[in-house]
């Protein structure tokens, strides 16, 4: 009773407003704790769900330490989103709280030095080169040889990235990159193949305290693949599995991460593991309800209660559940013109889990990265073609431009 009451008087400030924080907001609450959120002014649901509200952009270090300072916070974090990172180790380190360093959440947030801290420390990762012009571009281009990755390095969720496979798809790539971007340089990286799969995990006391690889479903658009889901369990030999764990510890301890989350982009050929990037929080496209799903536990209250400084117990509550995740996109710019709630129900009653971002009206874009998602679904499924199936099922409940989902995804 009296840690109940103690952990009723935490404040918790989450950085972010959208649907990828909305359950973090709801697990906050849930927990007791006074939960405050911090993000520019828009149509977000995370506002009302907050006990206060303050209207800053994340980006502002200083606006919300003064914030953090005033309201005497327990504990900063976000989920989803690499915009914030940078700014909670900035306010973990002036106020000497629970997570990243500021230098680590930089070079969580730059791809640059990202690269760079993983080739000083001997992380399997893709040859790159850092150029601040067209000309670096082409030069590096050449070096690398086609096809190379043009990346913007303070992005998240495919955006500013593109794969370009011949020198005259160079420029605009580069402008892609550049495209509001905070940087006046770019990332310039060889193509690896092999297949691409997420790492997630828990870093504490400098230790990698917990490991979660996963399958990862991408789309493949002209320029770029686009993560759209997720599935657990990573169904990879000991031998690679022990590899990937190998190479996280290795990237944790490069970027020097410290009382956080971390999500890694790899990519597996055979026995061999490249790290292709790793993030200072947790991942998007339903990983947090994945890992809840697949070992028992709410991994949106562990990321909390690592944001507050305690003790992390990670052993699974049941035996691992096969169980895959999708977001939902549309192939079309428009708008949603119907949902049929009541198969939506019908689903869930199922044990479907399906989350619908906007209702009747709402405008959507085509998918282009995953921010322009219009929900997901999670589910026990075994195979991607069992959920596929589930998917399609839910894209026959809503239509956009007076068609169903389901019936512009076949076209």
């Amino acid at each position: 009773m009296e840690d109940r009451s103690k952990r009723m008087k935490k404040k918790i400030m989450i950085l972010g407003a959208s649907v990828y924080q909305v359950p973090l907001i709801r697990a906050a609450k849930a927990m007791g704790l006074v939960t405050l959120v911090a993000s520019i002014p828009g149509d977000y649901p995370g506002f009302e769900l907050a006990d206060k509200v303050y209207y800053i952009n994340t980006r502002d270090k200083e606006e919300i330490l003064k914030v953090c300072q005033e309201e005497k916070i327990d504990g900063i974090c976000t989920t989803g989103t690499d915009v914030a990172v940078s700014t909670i180790g900035y306010v973990c380190e002036k106020m000497g709280l629970s997570g990243l360093s500021e230098e680590a959440a930089h070079r969580a947030t730059d791809k640059a030095a990202m690269k760079e801290a993983f080739f000083a420390e001997g992380v399997s990762a893709a040859k790159f080169y850092k150029a601040r012009t067209f000309e670096d571009v082409e030069w590096a281009a050449k070096e690398l040889g086609f096809p190379v990755v043009v990346k913007r390095v303070d992005s998240s969720g495919s955006r500013g990235i593109s794969i370009v496979k011949e020198p005259s798809g160079l420029k605009e790539a580069y402008s892609c990159a550049l495209e509001r971007s905070g940087k006046d340089y770019v990332l310039v990286e060889e193509m690896l193949g092999g297949t691409e799969i997420g790492v997630d995990g828990v870093v504490q006391d400098h230790k990698l305290v917990f490991f979660a690889p996963h399958e990862k479903f991408v789309y493949h658009s002209q320029k770029i693949t686009i993560p759209e889901g997720h599935g657990f369990p990573y169904r990879g030999s000991e031998k690679v599995q022990k590899r990937l764990q190998e190479e996280m510890e290795l990237a944790v301890k490069a970027l020097d991460l410290d009382n956080c989350s971390v999500n890694a982009d790899v990519f597996v050929d055979g026995e061999q593991v490249w790290i292709i990037e790793m993030g200072g929080r947790t991942g998007a496209t339903c990983i947090p309800e994945l890992i809840s799903m697949y070992y028992g536990f709410d991994f949106y209250k562990k990321i909390l209660q690592n944001a507050l400084g305690e003790k992390l117990d990670f052993s699974p509550e049941r035996q691992g559940i096969h169980c895959m995740a999708k977001l939902l996109m549309s192939p079309v710019d428009g708008r949603i013109t119907g949902i049929d709630y009541e198969g939506i129900e019908n689903l869930r009653r199922e044990g479907i889990e399906i989350a619908l971002d906007y209702p009747v009206g709402h405008p959507v874009e085509i998918m282009q990265n995953g921010t322009t998602r219009i929900g997901h679904v999670v589910a026990r499924a075994g195979s991607v073609e069992e959920l596929d199936k589930i998917v399609a099922r839910v894209y026959g409940c809503i239509e956009v431009n007076g068609v169903s989902l389901e019936e512009l995804w076949e076209k």
